[in-house]
Parts: structure tokens; C-alpha cells; sequence
């Protein structure tokens, strides 16, 4: 039984772990429920429910599933595992970087990510879109992509993100790591092979780098 690949996939999600809710070493939230936030009004929606407004989780979700099935993992369930920790690392990070008060992440809640439509066309993934027809499109945060794009393709851009999240509204009192996106072993590599490539991440990095790297310029603090 301990040689079941179902069993070794949940040791690895088990061992890369981590504190804030797994997010900042690695958890992948039960792999085989992708979608989190299932169920949320779609963004702009009229809700008066305070979680869509204060949490950008589905956000998150939405944008790193879009990353890991446009650029999948290379390998079987295992590696899905490990590019999946890497995608969300990298988003999360981006994330927290795009929407960095409270203020932010309420605003994007109300007006909305703005959908994965232009990334699926500039990936040539609208026909396949097309026939998905899921909502969870719509959480999608296209400048979000772009940014964590930028931060699987450059390790030195991923450095500085992090280290820019020091003191800020998401990071407060908590001590987080990024390890898979930081310090991706070999096998992290393979697995993510296609998402940290920087040629076939380019047409998505390059939609919003500019405002990444004036985010991270000197003496630039995370505010609105």
C-alpha cells in the first residue's frame, strides 16, 4: 500500500507544509478539490458577504489553476503536486504584492479580477476555454499571472518579491517562507519544467513587468 502513487502524493503534500495555512511552504488544500471558492457570488456581484471582500484566496486558486493548465506539470500525479506549490507560491506572492492593504483586497472584491480572457487568447487557449465554460474564470487576475509569471521565470525577481512582502498587511506578525518558489530542488524543476520557462512564460510576463519591477523599484512601499 505505502507504494500507491495516491499515498506517496499525499506524503509529499503532507511534508511541504507549512505555516498561514500552508500557503507560504507549500500546501496544496486537498489537491483533488481545486476550487475553493466554488460557490462565491462572481465578482462584481452585489454580496454583502464580508469573506468575498477580505480574502483573496479565490483569487489565488483561480489564477494558479489557470497557470498549471496552461503550462502543466511535466510527470504524473506527483509532479501535478509540486508544480501546483509552485504556481500557488508564486501567486500567492504576486497576489499579496498586486492587492498589499486591506483596503486593496476589498476593492478587488468589488470590482472584480477581470477574467483570464485576454491571458487565453495570448496563450492560444481560448478554444479550450471556450469549451471549459467554468466561472472560475472569472477569478482570475490577469496582472496576477503576469507578476507571478515573471517570479517562476526570474529567481532573482522572486527574491526581492518576497523580501518586499516584509512588514506589510499580509505578512504582519507572521513568519513566511516561500521555499518552493525560492529554492526549487531538481524535482521541483522537472515537475515545473514548463512553468518556469522563461521563453513560454514571456507573452504572459511581459503583460504587466513594468508595473512589477516599479513595485519593487527602491524606496517603494507597498500602498495602493
Amino acid at each position: 500500500m505505502s507504494g500507491c502513487p495516491a499515498v506517496r502524493v499525499l506524503r509529499v503534500v503532507r511534508s511541504v507544509s507549512g505555516d498561514r495555512a500552508g500557503v507560504a511552504d507549500g500546501m496544496v488544500p486537498n489537491p483533488g478539490e481545486r476550487l475553493p471558492f466554488r460557490g462565491f457570488p462572481a465578482p462584481g456581484s452585489d454580496s454583502d458577504d464580508p469573506a468575498v471582500h477580505a480574502d483573496l484566496s479565490p483569487i489565488i486558486a483561480a489564477t494558479a489553476q489557470w497557470l498549471t493548465r496552461a503550462y502543466p506539470a511535466c510527470g504524473g500525479a506527483l509532479s501535478a503536486v509540486l508544480c501546483e506549490v509552485q504556481a500557488r507560491q508564486a501567486v500567492t506572492v504576486a497576489a499579496w504584492l498586486r492587492h498589499p492593504t486591506s483596503m486593496d483586497v476589498a476593492l478587488v472584491g468589488i470590482s472584480g479580477p477581470g477574467g483570464a480572457a485576454r491571458l487565453d487568447r495570448i496563450t492560444g487557449a481560448g478554444s479550450a476555454a471556450d469549451a471549459d465554460g467554468q466561472e472560475w474564470r472569472t477569478w482570475v487576475d490577469e496582472a496576477v499571472a503576469s507578476w507571478a509569471a515573471c517570479l517562476l521565470a526570474d529567481p532573482d525577481l522572486a527574491r526581492r518579491a518576497v523580501a518586499a512582502l516584509a512588514g506589510g498587511d499580509h505578512t504582519a506578525g507572521t513568519a513566511v517562507h516561500f521555499r518552493r518558489l525560492l529554492a526549487p530542488d531538481e524535482t521541483d524543476r522537472r515537475a515545473a519544467a514548463l512553468l518556469r520557462h522563461p521563453d513560454l512564460l514571456a507573452p504572459v510576463a511581459g503583460l504587466h513587468r513594468d508595473q512589477l519591477l516599479s513595485r519593487l523599484a527602491p524606496g517603494q512601499g507597498l500602498t495602493a
